[in-house]
């Protein structure tokens, strides 16, 4: 197939590029040219700005058009009418965050709720506050654009190497130096995720299947928790001796710390957190053991510095109060 990927070249992009690559399609990658990337030799690469020039896409055919970075409805829009009818089938990468909380754990695609426009500024800046909505709202943009047959991909939580959010990655790490390990509660807290590759495969299979509607890509299933999933990345990393000690939210919030824990949602476990992911499983999504993640994590991070937004070892001292 021919397919073209928006975006291509950062986290879940590149792993998308890298999989459709691997299953042995021509595939062709549309950004700025901004990003540095290692993609092979024989994947074509187009530079444009899909807020400004898009002619790269001119008289361009393609069997399945893969948007990685659709952000806004006018996203959306302007790419459809750069390709006219020449996308052939439209697979976005959305979000969980596109929902309102679920009123229950284990909620499917089709007993949750987006979020509406209500009051929303849909070319505003995208905030904490704002992603979610915006997500919700450039899906609408899809369908109103391609059609029902269109293909809705929500992830939770990406994780795995080349992540720039480096989110994952910093428990990876600090649960690699050992220690005493701060880990923020309550233990209650539901956490789901998806390896980038995992990801990445999924979407390349349903592009190949045809699959429509919306699919939730994320796990485990049934829903792990934060400290426990932080425990299990310690029981296959860390140095004899390590030990995870959970953190009170009120501690947490009282040091005003919380900007330096990242994966962590707060005092209160989000249902988005706990999704039911069996449809997508069901059509062909597989799910690789957290230990594979973690050893891609540790792999691809190497001996780099200590980033300067992660927690430092002063700021865990006092959450340990030590």
């Amino acid at each position: 197939m021919r397919i073209l990927i928006v975006g291509g070249t950062s986290f879940v992009g590149r792993a998308i590029a890298w999989s459709a690559w691997h299953r042995g399609h021509d595939v062709t990658v549309l950004n700025r040219g901004i990003t540095p990337n290692d993609l092979p030799e024989k994947i074509e690469r187009l530079v444009g700005d899909r807020e400004g020039d898009l002619s790269a896409l001119a008289g361009r055919n393609f069997d399945v058009t893969i948007d990685a970075i659709a952000f806004r409805p006018l996203d959306v829009e302007l790419l459809a009418n750069a390709l006219e009818d020449r996308g052939g089938q439209y697979l976005q990468i959305s979000s969980v965050s596109a929902y309102r909380d679920p009123g229950l754990e284990g909620a499917g695609e089709a007993t949750c709720t987006l979020w509406d426009d209500e009051g929303l500024d849909l070319e505003g800046p995208i905030t904490g506050t704002t992603y979610g909505p915006l997500k919700a709202a450039s899906e609408r943009a899809a369908r109103d654009s391609f059609g029902d047959t269109m293909t809705i991909v929500r992830p939770t939580f990406v994780i795995g190497a080349h992540d720039a959010t480096l989110r994952f990655p910093y428990w990876v790490e600090r649960v690699r130096q050992g220690g005493e390990v701060a880990v923020p509660g309550p233990r209650t807290n539901a956490l789901q995720f998806i390896d980038a590759r995992d990801l990445a495969n999924f979407v390349v299979h349903g592009a190949e299947e045809k699959l429509t509607g919306a699919y939730h890509v994320a796990g485990p299933q049934p829903a792990g928790r934060f400290v426990d999933t932080v425990e299990q990345i310690a029981a296959h990393l860390a140095p004899p001796g390590t030990t995870i000690r959970e953190i009170s939210v009120e501690r947490v919030v009282e040091l005003k710390l919380a900007g330096k824990l990242p994966l962590w949602t707060g005092g209160e476990s989000e249902n988005v957190l706990a999704l039911d992911s069996s449809l997508a499983i069901s059509c062909g999504l597989d799910l690789r053991p957290l230990s594979d993640s973690v050893d891609d994590v540790r792999t691809w991070w190497g001996e780099r510095a200590w980033p300067d937004h992660w927690l430092t070892g002063p700021d865990e001292a006092r959450l340990l109060g030590s």
